[in-house]
């Protein structure tokens, strides 16, 4: 049973699209640094290209900061250009950090996806637990991520090695060349050398992003137990079901009894009401030694149609409202009323064969046991 037990609890099974929301409702989601590593130099890269594309206007502006021509007034002057630098430097930060910071959030979006989870900025005591921080820095994962890490420097330092040397003859006759020739050297090793390292850099993102993601499904697993709470939880128990079934079935079978019994209120004896709540059809035959039977009962528009049918069949309505609802909760179709009953119904009956014989008979007070005197709702009333 312990072996069973056991092997219930290993977590085997793929996660319910249930458990992935709550993990990103916590903010537990697919993430990349690599990725982001990447898309970002990149989107640095293509945006310096882009104002390459514009010539050398940017750069004479970056060289009239330094260029002081007045002699007069030097103060001022220097005041006018730090204004100047600091427009400039507002204006490239935009035009550098608003591609990156776009580019950012769409590689946000493209691996785990735009969250926000304010469960995430709730206090953890374990984030500032000295213990804790140990066990994270000497644990599984650190140890894998310093692997990626170094694996990831080695990389990178083995594409820039190849690309400078498959460059190194024209780099050694620097010393012996001209300006031009070691300018056009260079526009030809720095961007081989900056495309080797975005494609050695693409390459570990993508590595990364699976190594990430098949990590993550790992910890979002679920055990066979895990599945069947996690049912319960959202379809309901399945005894709670049964039951609920249970009981909705017998509210049908109940109903549709009541539908057929209406059939039987032309033969009844009498109808007692609340007056019009609660209705319940009886029929009693003078010198029987039973009592007298239930053969129909409703209320609300069960109710309305029993008394419009004894209506129809002059069949004599009687209320009161006690009596009907200790009949309607303590009776069923078809059955006799309860030992209890007997004494009040055997006073209506007798006032209604009097009155249905000619004779003048003053309406009397029907007793209710106290333990039988029921609201609407079905409980019984406070003394």
């Amino acid at each position: 049973m312990a072996e069973e037990n056991q092997d219930s609890q290993e977590k085997t099974e793929e996660p319910s699209q249930r458990k992935l929301d709550k993990a990103r409702e916590d903010g537990k989601v697919v993430t990349s640094k690599e990725m982001f590593v990447f898309t970002s130099l990149a989107a640095g890269l293509i945006t310096g290209l882009a104002i390459m594309a514009y010539g050398n206007q940017p750069l004479m502006h970056w060289g009239g900061l330094f260029t002081l021509d007045a002699k007069t007034h030097i103060d001022a002057l220097i005041l006018a250009h730090m204004d100047y630098a600091l427009w400039f430097l507002i204006q490239g930060t935009i035009i550098f950090g608003l591609p990156i910071m776009i580019v950012t959030i769409l590689t946000q979006f493209g691996v785990g996806g735009i969250i926000f989870a304010p469960k995430a900025l709730s206090f953890k005591g374990s984030r500032i637990s000295p213990i804790a921080g140990f066990k994270r820095m000497f644990s599984m994962k650190a140890l894998v991520e310093l692997g990626k890490s170094i694996l990831k420097v080695v990389f990178l330092f083995g594409i820039g090695f190849v690309t400078i040397v498959y460059f190194m003859p024209g780099i050694i006759w620097f010393p012996n060349g001209t300006m031009a020739n070691a300018l056009n050297m260079m526009t030809s090793l720095i961007p081989s050398l900056i495309g080797g390292l975005l494609i050695g850099l693409f390459i570990i993102a993508v590595l990364d992003f699976a190594w990430q993601r098949f990590d993550f499904m790992k910890q979002m697993r679920m055990s066979r137990q895990d599945q069947k709470d996690e049912f319960k939880q959202t379809e309901g128990s399945p005894e709670v079901k049964a039951k609920i079934r249970r009981m909705q079935m017998e509210a049908s079978a109940n109903a549709s009894k009541q539908r057929e019994a209406l059939e039987e209120v032309s033969e009844a004896t009498a109808v007692i009401t609340n007056p019009t709540h609660f209705a319940v059809a009886l029929k009693y035959e003078v010198g029987s030694a039973g009592a007298p039977t239930v053969l129909a009962m409703g209320r609300g528009v069960m109710a309305e149609q029993i008394i419009e049918r004894a209506k129809q069949a002059e069949v004599t309505v009687f209320q009161s409202p006690l009596l009907a609802r200790a009949l309607f909760f303590t009776s069923e179709i078809g059955g006799e009323i309860s030992e209890a009953l007997y004494n009040a119904v055997a006073v209506v009956l007798a006032y209604i064969y009097r009155v249905d014989q000619g004779d003048v008979a003053e309406r009397p007070d029907v007793d209710v046991p106290r333990d039988l005197r029921y609201a609407e709702n079905g409980q019984l009333l406070e003394e």
